[in-house]
């Protein structure tokens, strides 16, 4: 490891960001590298709009994707090596506001079904009924089930916030199920090694194959049915407050993006034409 790799993941540290965060600055920050064949301490603010230019244009990478490469390249410069160069010299890309891909509930059904592995199922039920983000899903523990309160402990999630998220119903017989069948000690869902949890890419895996299973159209992936359990909260008349605390956003202006997707009808909301006192009438 390079004594500059090793600086930046000590500050990344010390900011307690989450393990996959620091995993994938470094790794942007190696690709930089690469790509001019220099250290990034080598190089300076025309490097980094060069290759950000070569991301949109020659790469075609989306906003998102060239956002995370500024994120880390500003904390590299501005964290790390403390550059005299203003930040403003590593733009953020304007993010494309695209609707999430959100599947009806029949589809949530038909996708649950397609699962044969009982761990698998239990794995895309428990997305689906509490919205966890799939990396909050792995970490989870045994411990972490409350069945006196019905609740499940979410720790560590995005931001270093710990939360507390329902414990449905329905998900006892499959949880017990599992629990009987598998004997997990530590982790709720163990990898290839006991003492680690399973990879986020696995699950991630289990989403795409239960699609095609399915015979699903969509595209799925864990933070559809994250985004399919935030929406059919908003639909059935659950509280935008309410429902920011339940997926943990720091912000409420990122939990009222789902009321573009929830469709207005499902929210109560009547189209005024059908408000209408009398009939319509066809002119002549």
């Amino acid at each position: 490891m390079t004594p500059l790799r090793q600086r930046m993941l000590q500050e990344l540290r010390i900011r307690n960001l989450a393990p996959s965060t620091q995993a994938i600055y470094v790794d942007c920050v190696a690709r930089y590298a690469r790509h001019f064949g220099r250290s990034p301490d080598q190089l300076g603010p025309e490097h980094v709009h060069e290759y950000l230019r070569y991301l949109t244009d020659e790469a075609h990478l989306g906003s998102g994707a060239r956002k995370v490469y500024a994120c880390a390249l500003r904390f590299l410069y501005h964290k790390t090596l403390h550059v005299d160069w203003p930040i403003e010299h590593i733009p953020l890309p304007k993010e494309e506001h695209k609707l999430p891909v959100v599947l009806s509930r029949t589809e949530v059904e038909r996708l649950l079904a397609a699962v044969v592995s009982l761990k698998y199922r239990l794995m895309l039920m428990l997305l689906y009924a509490t919205g966890l983000r799939v990396a909050e899903l792995t970490h989870l523990q045994v411990g972490d089930i409350d069945r006196q309160r019905m609740v499940i402990h979410v720790r560590h999630g995005k931001g270093a916030r710990d939360r507390y998220v329902m414990l449905a119903k329905r998900l006892l017989p499959v949880l017990d199920d599992y629990l009987q069948a598998a004997r997990p000690t530590t982790w709720l869902f163990p990898g290839l090694r006991p003492e680690q949890p399973v990879s986020t890419a696995l699950v991630g895996k289990v989403c795409r194959q239960a699609a095609r299973d399915a015979g699903l159209a969509k595209h799925v992936s864990p933070h559809t049915l994250r985004h399919s359990f935030a929406t059919h909260l908003l639909e059935a008349g659950a509280d935008l407050r309410s429902i920011q605390v339940l997926l943990g956003h720091r912000s409420l202006r990122t939990t009222a993006g789902y009321i573009h997707v929830a469709p207005a009808a499902q929210r109560g909301i009547v189209s005024p034409l059908d408000n209408l006192p009398g009939p319509l009438s066809q002119a002549s």
